[in-house]
């Protein structure tokens, strides 16, 4: 496989753990990269999004397919 990349940013938290929670049902080898800051109380988070989540280059389509299902779940 090739390296992990930063594949989307994450909007909040709960999506965060939905996402981390499908792709590893999935086997799907992924990060999750949260934007806190113990310096800052998590103030960048309500600016740049909860944080991001990485993941091999080649299956960055089936990441984005399953965070656009998460987002269209919660509408």
């Amino acid at each position: 496989m090739n390296r992990i990349e930063k594949v989307a940013v994450l909007q909040n938290e709960t999506e965060a753990q939905l996402v981390d929670l499908l792709l590893s049902n999935q086997q799907i080898p992924h990060l999750m990269r949260s934007y806190r800051d113990s310096a800052y109380d998590g103030l960048f988070q309500g600016v740049e999004g909860w944080g991001h989540v990485e993941a091999p280059l080649e299956l960055h389509p089936r990441v984005k397919e399953l965070i656009a299902e998460v987002r269209r779940q919660r509408e």
